[in-house]
């Protein structure tokens, strides 16, 4: 058993690697596209600083249309618009495509929620202090959520370390297809076992650091 592992060690390396990079290129792509997206669905919200509802309703229900497709249906559907977007519909690149867009309604839905949480005082107070309505949402209400917004990244790239493994089923690399290679298709239970073991101390990893982070920015703690 360890000697097969040892053997294929490389082929586990890559694997990895190919799931980290899936992982550094969506997850950031999403948080800087989200962010914007989920404080425009808060201050054109009811609660928000600007009511809109007309547009409040069509971004609303675009992010719930995108968010309510299962991920592989997503990775499919998608085909003409990553082909487009990186010239191949296989591979690592071509993944993180259907996963960049599938994270960004994801995350601004987790900024919108975070944001309405802090409640109206935090604002009333910045507007007694003449604070401007974009210094509200720079200082003020992205400032407080910090320690939820860090949370909801955890949580987000524990979720997109399962939808990468995912990927696997379409050639998209990863240890998921690594775990599909050798555990389904050849019958190695050991080596399945060995990327399931890799998928969940990566999982812990980013929970564990998720979690320090968020209480390090958490001023009531």
């Amino acid at each position: 058993m360890f000697d097969r592992i040892l053997e294929v060690l490389p082929e586990i390396g890559v694997a990895m690697g190919q799931t980290l990079t899936m992982l550094l290129v969506a997850i950031p792509l999403a948080v800087l596209l989200g962010t914007p997206l989920g404080v425009l669905l808060y201050t054109i919200g009811p609660n928000g600083l600007k009511h809109r509802p007309r547009l409040h309703r069509i971004l609303d229900g675009l992010v719930n249309l995108i968010r309510s497709f299962p991920f592989l249906i997503l990775l499919i559907a998608i085909i003409p618009v990553t082909r487009f977007i990186v010239g191949t519909t296989i591979g690592t690149a071509a993944v993180i495509v259907p996963l960049t867009i599938n994270a960004i309604p994801y995350f601004a839905r987790f900024v919108e929620q975070n944001l309405s949480q802090l409640g109206s005082g935090v604002v009333e107070a910045a507007r007694s202090m003449g604070a401007s309505r974009s210094q509200i949402v720079r200082d003020v209400l992205i400032v407080e959520a910090k320690p939820g917004l860090v949370s909801s990244i955890t949580i987000m790239t524990v979720s997109f370390i399962s939808y990468s493994a995912m990927a696997g089923l379409v050639g998209g690399g990863g240890i998921g297809d690594f775990a599909i290679r050798y555990g389904y298709y050849r019958y190695e239970t050991p080596l399945m076992i060995t990327a399931i073991v890799l998928m969940i101390l990566l999982v812990t990893i980013v929970q564990l650091g998720g979690s320090y982070i968020a209480r390090r920015l958490d001023k009531r703690l």
